[in-house]
């Protein structure tokens, strides 16, 4: 009988002993596959057919969710029906202006052009819609993001995992960022940390500055005009800079020089 028992408590043992090697196989702290590996880049993104503005130059542009942006900043100097837009030497609300980058015109082929918004939405009303209607500078067949369509742009690149810098979502700045032209910084996921490993949503925000009476913050800033006015004088934006890891939505004077991404009707 003892043997019986001996037996019996034994072959319990062995189960105890292998139920618990199993319990700890599956509570490890060592991460699975399957919330280590990062998906693949979503089939619909990546570039698309380039446009050509009215002076003959042609734009990469790229395909993100449901938008096609342009992927370099606007350098025009007419509007689609050949109006020309003046070079400015100083800032305005009202007549529409064109700036060199940092004052260098070498900068435009890079960096494209910084456009006050009255050039910007060239006699256009302010939208909030989405798409904003809104030709303004654009080339044909385009139009100038309002402020719901870059929360659309950026809404999508949050929920792309592939996309996200660290354990917060809002850190897409490096995914939206040019490889070049960002002053180094040591903040973890900023686009400035490693520039080379930006841009993997092929956005290529090169930081142009800007210009408001004087020429500011090349190689800091990105900054974006959008269609959608807030109050008088001041219009929305987006901006990436050099030390932030995620995207901001300001509120500038509209008298400001910012750069311009166009996106496809």
């Amino acid at each position: 009988m003892r043997k019986i028992i001996f037996i019996i408590l034994s072959v319990l043992g062995i189960s105890a002993f292998i139920s618990c090697k199993e319990q700890k196989h599956l509570t490890t702290d060592e991460p699975s596959q399957s919330t280590t590996a990062k998906p693949s880049r979503p089939v619909t993104d990546g570039p698309s057919q380039p446009v050509t503005d009215i002076d003959g130059n042609v734009y990469k542009t790229v395909k993100l969710g449901n938008q096609v942006w342009m992927r370099e900043n606007l350098r025009t100097t007419r509007y689609a029906d050949g109006t020309p837009i003046p070079l400015g030497t100083e800032a305005s609300f009202t007549t529409a202006y064109r700036y060199y980058p940092d004052d260098n015109s070498a900068n435009v082929s890079d960096y494209g052009y910084l456009y006050n918004w009255a050039a910007v939405m060239n006699g256009s009303a302010s939208s909030e819609t989405n798409p904003s209607g809104v030709q303004g500078i654009c080339p044909d067949g385009w139009h100038v993001p309002s402020d719901a369509e870059w929360t659309e742009l950026t809404n999508y690149v949050k929920s792309q995992s592939q996309y996200v810098c660290g354990d917060y979502t809002g850190n897409i700045a490096k995914a939206l960022a040019s490889e070049e032209g960002w002053k180094p910084d040591d903040e973890e996921c900023a686009a400035g940390n490693n520039p080379r490993a930006n841009n993997a949503t092929g956005f290529s925000a090169r930081p142009a500055g800007l210009y408001n009476g004087s020429y500011n913050n090349f190689g800091l800033y990105a900054n974006f005009w959008s269609a959608t006015q807030n109050i008088s004088n001041h219009a929305y934006g987006r901006f990436l800079y050099y030390g932030y890891a995620y995207v901001s939505r300001y509120n500038d004077y509209e008298d400001y020089g910012s750069s311009v991404r166009c996106v496809r009707n």
